[in-house]
This record gives C-alpha cells, sequence and structure tokens, in this order.
C-alpha cells in the first residue's frame, strides 16, 4: 500500500466512524494492517497516522461549522446570503440553496423554504436579506439531517422576509451555474422533446425533463448512473476534448483538458463522483508535464482526501460511496477480466501489423466488460444494502448502451454549443444526433421488460442465493492459476433459480400474504390470497412506489394485479400508479368517489381509461371476493379534505382480519367505528403513516389489533407520532415499521 493510500485510508474510515458518532471502533482500524507482517509497523504508523487526522479533522469541524449551525437553531433573526444553484419548486412553494453569513463564524450553506411566487424569482449570484425561522442539525443526527449534511447543507430555513438585490454583474463563482443553465436551454431547443430529456441527464445530472418510465428502465438495467453525473461523464469528456486535439495525454494535450474538467466540474455542481474522476484524470494528464508516472491508487487516495478534507459528512453520501467503490472494483479486477476474456481468443499464427476490426472489436469488447464487472465487486453489496433491489441486466446493458451514451453525451454538448452560437445550425444538428439517444431509450426499455432484468431483494432465500454467487465470483477474480468460467456460471444459475423457486414458494405458502412494502414517505399493501392479488394504494413522496412495487411482484413471479385500491389520490398514496399500470396488467381499479376531485384522481383514471382498465368509483360499502377471503372497502365517511374522504379496506378471512384506514383523522375513524361495523382486527394498518391524529383510543378499543404496522419514512412532519407510538402500545399491539425493518410481511398459514 502506498504511503499516501495508507494514510488516506485510515482518514476516510476514521471520518466515516466518527460522522455517524462511532468514535471508540475508530481506534481500531489500525489493528488488521498487522495481521499482515511484511512492513507492518510502518504501515500501521501510516494508518494511525491517517486515524488521528480523521478524527481530530471531524472534531473540528462539528465545532465550526455544525456548532455555529446550532446556535442559530430555533431563532428567528435576519441574515445576509448569496444563492448559489437555481431554485425548485417543492409540495409546498419552493426551495433553493444559498450560503449565508453567520457573526463571526463560518460561512454555511442553508437551504431556504419559502412561497414559490418569491423564491422562483431568484437565480445564483443573487445577494439576500432574509429573516427564517432556522434549523440546525440536532446533537444526534436523523436521518433526513444525515442526507443534508452528505450533501454539504449546515441549516434549513422558513422565509418570513425576504429581500434580493441582483449585482449588475454576476459574480465569477455564480458563473458555471448560469453556464449549465444556459447548456439545458440550448438541448432543450436544439432535440426533439423525446431525446432532450435523456441529453440534458447526461450532461447535467438533471433528470426532471426524463419521463419517470424511462428513468425507472435505467434504473433497472443498472444504468442509473448514467444520469447522474460522475466520472463516467468527465471519461467522455476526457475522450472527446483528447480527440479534438488530435493526441493522447501529451503536454499540448494537459493545457487544453484541465482547464475544461475545472469548468465542467463547476459548472455540474462539483459532485463527489465528479471531483474524484477530475483529480484521477488531472494527476494523469500532470504526469508528463512534472515528469512523474501516475499511480491510480494514489490517485483515487489523493481524490478521497481532497473531498473529506473540504467536507467530513461526504462520506455519508451514497454516491461518493459507489463512485469510489466501483473506481477501486475497476483497478482491482478489471484487468484481470480483460486479460481472462481476451485469452479465450485464439492468437493468430502471426504478428498482425495492425489488428482486424472483428479482433478490435472483440478488445474493446472484453475491455468494456472488464470495468464493468470490476465496477460491480463492490458496488454491489452498497446496492444491495441502500436500495434492496440489484439488476441482473447490467453487464449486457453496460455493454450495448455505453458507446451509445457516450456518443450521445459527446455529441449532445458539440450540439448545444453550436446551438448557442449558431441555432439554425444546431438544431439542424440535434435532429442528427437526436436518433442516439432514442435508439438509446430503445434498447433499455427492452432490456427493462426482460424477466428478473432487476429482483428485490427481499426474503432470506434469495439474499442468501445472491451472496452465494457474489462470493462465487468474487473467489474466481481472486484465484491465481487457470480458471474455467463455466463452473461459477452453471452453479450461479443454479443458485439463482433456486433462490427465486424458493422465494416463490414460501411467498405462496400461506393462505393469505399481506405486504406492506417499503416506499418510503408513502404507502403500498400488497394482498395475496391464493392466485388473487390486490394493491392498496401506490404512493411515496421519496421514491417511485409504482417500480418499487412492480419490481417485488415480478421477483414473486406475478405479472397481473386483479384489484388496485386507491384509498385516496394524494401523492404519497397514488403517484406511482402509472408505472405500475405501465409495466404490470391491472383488471380493475377502485377509487373513492368524491364531490370535487382532485387533479390527480382525474389524471389516473384517464389513464386507467386509455388502457381499458375498468375504473370503480366507491360511495357506499362493497364486499368484494378474494380467493378465499373477502375485501370490504368502506365508502367515504368524512368531507372537505381529500384525507377525510377517503376508502378504508379490510380483507377477511375465516382467522384473519387487516384494517386499513388510509389517512382518515380520528374524527372520520369515529365514523367508521359507528356505521362499519367493524370486527376484532388481527392487523391494522395505522393511519396517516402514524400521525397523531390517527389510530385513536376509540377505534384500538373497538378493533383490539394485536400488530399495528407503520408505513412511513423520512419526513418532516413528525411521523410517526410518539403519541401514536404510546397508544399503539398501551393497547398492546406488536409495533412493526417499514422505516425501521423494511418490507413487513404476515403470513397467514
Amino acid at each position: 500500500m502506498r504511503k499516501l493510500a495508507a494514510v488516506a485510508v485510515g482518514f476516510a474510515a476514521a471520518v466515516f466512524l466518527a460522522c455517524q458518532g462511532l468514535w471508540a471502533p475508530a481506534l481500531l482500524l489500525p489493528l488488521p494492517v498487522l495481521l499482515k507482517r511484511e512492513d507492518r509497523w510502518r504501515r500501521c504508523a501510516l494508518v494511525c497516522l491517517g486515524v488521528a487526522a480523521g478524527l481530530a479533522w471531524t472534531a473540528g469541524y462539528n465545532a465550526h461549522f455544525l456548532g455555529a449551525a446550532r446556535e442559530l437553531d430555533g431563532t428567528g433573526s435576519a441574515r445576509s446570503a448569496a444563492v448559489i444553484d437555481w431554485p425548485y419548486e417543492t409540495a409546498y412553494g419552493a426551495g433553493v440553496e444559498v450560503r449565508v453569513d453567520t457573526e463571526n463564524g463560518p460561512v454555511l450553506r442553508a437551504i431556504l423554504y419559502g412561497d414559490g411566487e418569491e423564491l422562483l424569482d431568484l437565480r445564483p449570484g443573487d445577494a439576500l436579506t432574509v429573516t427564517a425561522d432556522w434549523k440546525g442539525p440536532p446533537e444526534r443526527l436523523t436521518e433526513g439531517w444525515e442526507r443534508r449534511l452528505a450533501r454539504g447543507v449546515h441549516l434549513t430555513g422558513d422565509v418570513r422576509k425576504l429581500e434580493a438585490e441582483r449585482p449588475e454583474r454576476l459574480p465569477l463563482w455564480a458563473r458555471p451555474a448560469h453556464w449549465a443553465q444556459a447548456v439545458k436551454g440550448a438541448v432543450a431547443a436544439a432535440f426533439p422533446a423525446e431525446s432532450a430529456g435523456l441529453v440534458t441527464a447526461l450532461l447535467t445530472g438533471d433528470t426532471a425533463g426524463l419521463p419517470q418510465g424511462d428513468y425507472d428502465a435505467l434504473r433497472r438495467v443498472g444504468l442509473a448512473h448514467a444520469v447522474a453525473v460522475s466520472g463516467l461523464h468527465m471519461g467522455f469528456l476526457v475522450q472527446l476534448a483528447v480527440a479534438l486535439t488530435g493526441s493522447r495525454y501529451r503536454r499540448r494535450t494537459a493545457f487544453v483538458v484541465l482547464p475544461l474538467m475545472a469548468v465542467y466540474a463547476l459548472a455540474v455542481g462539483c459532485t463527489p463522483s465528479v471531483v474524484r474522476a477530475a483529480v484521477m484524470n488531472g494527476l494523469l494528464l500532470l504526469g508528463p508535464l512534472l515528469g512523474r508516472e501516475n499511480d491510480s491508487p494514489t490517485s483515487l487516495s489523493l481524490a478521497l482526501l481532497l473531498l473529506l478534507l473540504q467536507d467530513p459528512y461526504a462520506s455519508l453520501s451514497v454516491g461518493l460511496q459507489l463512485s469510489f467503490a466501483s473506481v477501486a472494483g475497476i483497478l482491482a479486477f478489471s484487468g484481470r477480466v480483460r486479460d481472462y476474456v481476451t485469452g479465450l481468443v485464439p492468437a493468430p499464427e502471426k504478428k498482425e501489423k495492425r489488428p482486424g476490426p472483428l479482433r478490435r472489436l472483440g478488445r474493446w469488447a472484453a475491455g468494456s466488460l472488464g470495468v464493468t464487472v470490476g465496477a460491480m465487486v463492490f458496488t454491489v453489496p452498497l446496492l444491495v444494502w441502500y436500495f434492496g433491489s440489484l439488476s441482473l441486466a447490467a453487464p449486457l446493458a453496460n455493454l450495448l448502451c455505453l458507446p451509445l451514451l457516450q456518443l450521445t453525451f459527446q455529441g449532445g454538448l458539440l450540439t448545444a454549443l453550436v446551438q448557442l452560437l449558431l441555432p439554425a445550425l444546431g438544431t439542424a444538428l440535434g435532429q442528427a444526433v437526436g436518433v442516439l439517444p432514442r435508439l438509446a431509450l430503445w434498447v433499455v426499455r427492452g432490456l427493462a421488460d426482460a424477466p428478473f432484468a432487476a429482483v428485490t431483494v427481499a426474503g432470506p432465500y434469495l439474499l442468501g442465493g445472491l451472496a452465494v454467487v457474489y462470493l462465487l465470483w468474487v473467489l474466481f477474480l481472486t484465484m491465481k492459476g487457470p480458471r474455467r468460467p463455466l463452473t461459477p456460471l452453471c452453479c450461479s444459475v443454479l443458485v439463482l433459480t433456486a433462490a427465486l423457486v424458493l422465494n416463490h414458494a414460501a411467498y405462496r405458502a400461506g393462505a393469505l400474504t399481506m405486504t406492506v412494502l417499503d416506499v418510503g414517505q408513502g404507502q403500498c399493501v400488497v394482498l395475496r390470497c391464493g392466485d388473487r392479488v390486490a394493491v392498496v394504494d401506490c404512493g411515496s413522496t421519496g421514491g417511485d412506489a409504482g417500480d418499487l412495487a412492480a419490481g417485488y411482484l415480478s421477483t414473486m413471479g406475478i405479472e397481473r394485479v386483479d384489484l388496485l385500491v386507491l384509498t385516496h389520490c394524494h401523492s404519497d398514496h397514488a403517484n406511482g400508479v402509472s408505472t405500475l399500470l405501465d409495466r404490470l396488467e391491472v383488471s380493475n381499479l377502485a377509487l373513492p368517489k368524491v364531490i370535487e376531485a382532485p387533479e390527480l384522481q382525474t389524471e389516473l383514471l384517464a389513464q386507467a381509461s386509455g388502457r381499458g382498465v375498468p375504473a370503480m368509483l366507491v360511495w357506499n360499502d362493497v364486499v368484494l371476493d378474494f380467493g378465499n377471503a373477502a375485501l370490504t372497502l368502506y365508502g367515504p365517511l368524512g368531507s372537505g379534505d381529500t384525507n377525510e374522504e377517503g376508502l378504508s379496506l379490510l380483507c377477511e378471512t375465516d382467522n384473519f382480519a387487516a384494517l386499513i384506514t388510509g389517512d382518515m383523522d380520528q374524527v372520520v375513524e369515529g365514523r367508521l367505528v359507528k356505521y362499519g361495523q367493524l370486527p376484532d382486527v388481527d392487523v391494522l394498518l395505522a393511519g396517516h403513516h402514524g400521525s397523531k391524529y390517527a389510530a385513536s383510543e376509540l377505534l384500538l378499543e373497538t378493533v383490539t389489533p394485536e400488530t399495528a404496522v407503520i408505513s412511513c419514512g423520512y419526513n418532516t412532519y413528525g411521523h410517526p407520532a410518539p403519541e401514536t407510538l404510546l397508544r399503539l402500545s398501551t393497547a398492546g399491539c406488536d409495533i412493526y415499521r417499514t422505516d425501521l425493518q423494511g418490507n413487513v410481511t404476515i403470513t397467514v398459514r
């Protein structure tokens, strides 16, 4: 291990543990180094130096930055600020990132929330005087604050009063954000609508213009990283610059590429993966200028060190972890895979002056496969841990689509620049280049629709099977001597097939299965009785619940939903319905009949009609057959708000009952108790994600549930409320939460 790498690894590991409050375990980090006899004391000393520096640096950062933010917590003072990014719409107005000046303290990064009309007029570089209700990070970080700090945000503020002043001359530091906005506008003007979304996402990382279905397809085939600006895009940029300058990593090329990388990194917001790529490529380019050879592990370690020196809490960023894990895997294994695949092709009898096209294509394919496999070695555990799913189509998708995405990126960037200078020529060029993103999306959609393109890692059988396959291939990649891939390949197919069969059999083992999916702050419940399947609600504020539900059902071998019930049409209960309708066959749809239907309900009814899905508007109570069970849909019992005008659902068999109350409050729960003739239930899905206004004592005393499930995720509403948890506990309920336990499955034998 190189000296700098040893220090940087110790520093990064200590910072990661310290940012999660695990200070004591960080002291044990040097011990594994002692297991290797060669030069172990020097290595241990270097790691100790890194660990000590990481702990000290994190403590200093906490005292300086987080201490200043906590001093503002709970105050409503006026502060000077500067807008650093473009504002964006939120569910209740708008948000914008700013730099806030503190009295005799550091400059803090904050997110302001407020009225959309006021904030959406701002632009990077504007000077502000803002009075806001400031909120800083608590001493014990919550999930939400871990996410904010990972992005470099120290404060949030609810705006009371805002005064903005636009400078006559745009500050230099604000110009990259305006350049990125200009590129987005040029792409929108030059490319057809069906191509512009993907081109914009590739160039800037902004996926707002990319249809949700296309983004979900990219994620299922393992290409979501292509639309989150990363080192991949920096590599595309460097290759384009090298091609235009006519040389490869020579001295004159460095003078062109280095400033270009710096400008691009600033324009896309200096994300960790981009900074990592800029440092590594920069050192590679500087090597000839300084007369030094490049060392990839040292470059990777230096990039990590620089990022964590700037912000220790960047270590909590999933993007940073995936970025460095993928590059580490590429450095460790891609060469082995490439050489092995290349060695499978017999060498020509006599040396070729220039390899033929087929041999060059084979070498390129071997290199691409090596990079893809190498990147997956260390990222697969992270993907399963953070997202609970794994793309089995990723190697093939990367092999087929990355060349198209590279040409789309490079052609899109050139087209945008031409559009800014010569609009007529840019538009013509956009029509030609626009074929590439359409072709890429066509391939992606085809792969995403393949059976088991991605699997949801649910259940011990599938998790265990994937773990066995993963360890098998890691062992294959690390072993020395002759290796035959046919053996691990056949074993992988057999293990995965067995895992899927056992997983499917376990899911169907009971007479009835109720699964509350972990969709974040939202709700989606899957009911299965025999061969009948019903989905109750399908929405989330933090992701696409429809894609999660469809992935879960597909993994279980289910491709048809007999009944989709929406308790009401708020986004956290229904914004995933479009994706679910796209991916699975839905036979029937049930919604509440309301006097004034919300816009989302009108849209969903139109989509269902367009797909030929019958829709039932429920006003009075309805009992439906559901295999050996019965589903009772209770009509709306409240008025004035979509939550109170929603449906409730009772799933009942001879020996089991489960009640789902949507988002109704305690008043409407009282009406349900009075008019619903509710039985005792085994499972209660706590209303409104565990809000203090739901799961009343009256309801609990009436239905006497044994188990309560709360569907919730990160939120700013305080769900689940302590009062609700206390009521459920006092009523004798076993409490399960999707934000803590993930998917919650109840099986009735």
